[in-house]
């Protein structure tokens, strides 16, 4: 059974950091995908960023580019999301989600990619 835990959110002023973390289980990570959306209150849900199954490629939503850093440590089957310079509205439960993947080289952007979510967490920045 597939279980992501997402820890790390916060209350953080604008311009401040968060660091989040997905561990999963249930997977082998290392031949999974992974991905990073949020979603804010009455929005849906939106991609942020993603990662390759060995970490060699990224991919970043416009908002979040040169600001965030996606990463991943198979060793230890967690992954993470630097948040920096955050903004008011980055504001939004954030998920982590894992994707089957056949390539170290694929990532994938769109939320219908994936099947298996976490419960999220709270991200608020302050102005």
């Amino acid at each position: 059974q597939v279980q992501l835990v997402e820890s790390g959110g916060g209350l953080v002023q604008a311009g401040g950091s968060l660091r989040l973390s997905c561990a999963a289980s249930g997977v082998t990570f290392s031949f999974y995908a992974m991905g990073w959306f949020r979603q804010a209150p009455g929005k849906e849900r939106e991609f942020v960023a993603a990662i390759s199954r060995n970490g060699g490629s990224t991919n970043y939503a416009d908002s979040v580019e040169g600001r965030f850093t996606i990463s991943r440590d198979n060793a230890r089957n967690t992954a993470y999301l630097q948040m920096n310079s955050l903004k008011p509205e980055d504001t939004a439960v954030y998920y982590c989600a894992p994707r089957p993947s056949g390539s170290s080289k694929l990532v994938y952007t769109q939320k219908d990619d994936y099947t298996y979510w976490g419960q999220g967490t709270q991200v608020t920045v302050s102005s």
